[in-house]
Parts: C-alpha cells; sequence; structure tokens
C-alpha cells in the first residue's frame, strides 16, 4: 500500500484529522507510513488555516507498532541502514511532538510498541475504555529507543521502567493512571465527543500562545529551578504579552469581546 492511501489528510475548517489507514496490519509502521506522517504534521504545523490536528486510525487497532514484514527486511539491513532507518522514526515522532498546533490522539483500539510512543508524542490523548497498550519490545529482544524520550514525558521514569521491563499489556483506565491517556470513553461516540470538546477548547485559545506554550512545556520540562529558568521563563512571558495575539487577547478581555482568532458563531 502507498503512502498517499497508508495516511489520510482530511481538513474541515479549522481541524485537520490525520488518519492511520492500514487496518489490515492493524496500522503497524513501515518506511513509507512513516514518511507519510512526518510530512503531514510538518505542512500541517505550517497551515496558518490549522488549528487543531486529530491523530485517529481505521479499523480494529490504533497502532501495532512496526509491520513485522518491515521487521523481516530491517533484519537484513546493515548496522548503518537501520540507523538511517530509526531516525526516520524518531524525526517523525518528533514532528508530532513538535507540531506547533495542538495534537489529539484519538485512540480506539490498541497502541503497541510504537504505538504506545505515537500516542505518547501527542498533547491530549483519549481512548475508549476497550483499547489496550503495552511496551511490547523486549519480547522481540528489541527496546523501545525512539520512542523512549516521548514515553519518559507522557508516563515518568517509574512507571516507564515497570512497563519497559515486564512488557504488561495497560487496560484503558491504567493508562489513563499512569498519564498516557487522559480521558477514558465508554464508546466511539463518547470518544468522538471528547475530541469535539477539546476540539472547542483549543479553538478558542490564541494559536501564537498555543505554539508557545507548547515549547514552554518541552524546554522547561525537568529543569532545575535555577536563575537561568528563572531568566528563561521571564523572557517567554515578555514575548508573549508584546506578541500580537498578547496584545488582542488582553484587549479583547478589556472590552468584553471574543479575540479576533476565535471563529464567528458557535465554536
Amino acid at each position: 500500500m502507498n503512502a498517499a492511501v497508508a495516511v489520510r489528510v482530511e481538513r474541515v475548517g479549522a481541524v485537520a484529522t490525520v488518519t492511520l489507514n492500514r487496518p489490515e496490519v492493524r496500522n503497524a509502521f513501515d518506511a513509507a507510513t512513516i514518511a507519510a506522517l512526518h510530512t503531514a504534521f510538518v505542512e500541517l504545523g505550517l497551515d496558518a488555516q490549522v488549528r487543531v490536528v486529530v491523530l485517529a486510525a481505521q479499523g480494529a487497532a490504533f497502532c501495532a507498532g512496526a509491520d513485522l514484514r518491515y521487521m523481516q527486511q530491517l533484519a537484513g539491513f546493515s548496522e548503518a541502514q537501520n540507523r538511517d532507518d530509526a531516525l526516520q522514526l524518531a524525526r517523525m515522532l518528533r514532528a508530532v511532538a513538535e507540531c506547533p498546533k495542538p495534537v489529539i490522539a484519538r485512540v480506539q483500539g490498541d497502541a503497541f510498541a510504537g504505538g504506545f510512543g505515537l500516542v505518547a508524542a501527542c498533547d491530549l490523548a483519549v481512548a475508549v475504555a476497550s483499547a489496550r497498550f503495552c511496551l511490547s519490545e523486549v519480547k522481540l529482544g528489541l527496546i523501545p529507543a525512539t520512542i523512549m524520550p516521548h514515553v519518559l514525558r507522557a508516563i515518568g521514569p517509574r512507571a516507564a521502567q515497570r512497563y519497559t521491563l515486564t512488557a504488561e499489556v495497560l487496560d484503558a483506565a491504567t493508562a489513563q493512571r499512569i498519564g498516557l491517556v487522559h480521558e477514558v470513553a465508554a464508546d466511539a461516540e463518547a470518544l468522538d465527543a471528547q475530541v469535539r470538546a477539546w476540539t472547542q477548547a483549543l479553538r478558542a485559545a490564541s494559536p501564537q500562545a498555543l505554539a508557545a506554550a507548547k515549547r514552554l512545556l518541552a524546554e522547561v520540562a525537568h529543569h532545575p529551578l535555577s536563575e537561568a529558568l528563572l531568566a528563561d521563563t521571564a523572557e517567554r512571558i515578555a514575548q508573549a504579552r508584546a506578541s500580537s495575539d498578547g496584545r488582542e487577547g488582553i484587549a479583547a478581555f478589556l472590552e468584553k469581546r471574543k479575540p479576533s482568532w476565535v471563529e464567528p458563531g458557535p465554536n
């Protein structure tokens, strides 16, 4: 299946939906799928008309990690070729995590291995109650290396230590408890309702502020409370106050009106 079919991108107003569309292999990654995801998130990040990105999937599973046929091909690669291939996955995950638009994971089914990392790379995640999650790499003699920076940020080192080493399968409630997903939905209807609620909330916020807040969260996390960090955060808020969205937001609040970035009509 080619990349154009493996990953669909649809835009409805200010919301773009990126859909994994390889249900016959449980939306597992191959080189083309990884490349298509990378391209989609880079392009959507640059699209001024897009305010929110939803990452979804077709079929029973959200993402099963790497395609086993693809893994068989990699086994015949040289170490340098494997390194280059792994870098493509790492760069795709970074494109998701660093997309300046908020990214919502709509998890309608299982997310294993790289799929677990893909959920972790998103800003917000809601999963249907029947979804399962697993860092399964050690069972295959592998390690979850490229996804680990995102996993650590999502669930912290202690939970990551347990689930990386044991490769236990987590239910959605456990995934929520450790921070991988923020909400659990009873069914597909509730899943979509949560995505709509978040989408509406995000579209009411300043695009500039959301992009800056994402950078703040990524760059400030786990840093010691040093003078350098204090200076850095002070500089960030000063820039936000002086930005066009910052000025507009304050003016709109004082004038008791909606800021210019809020779309007319119901959100």
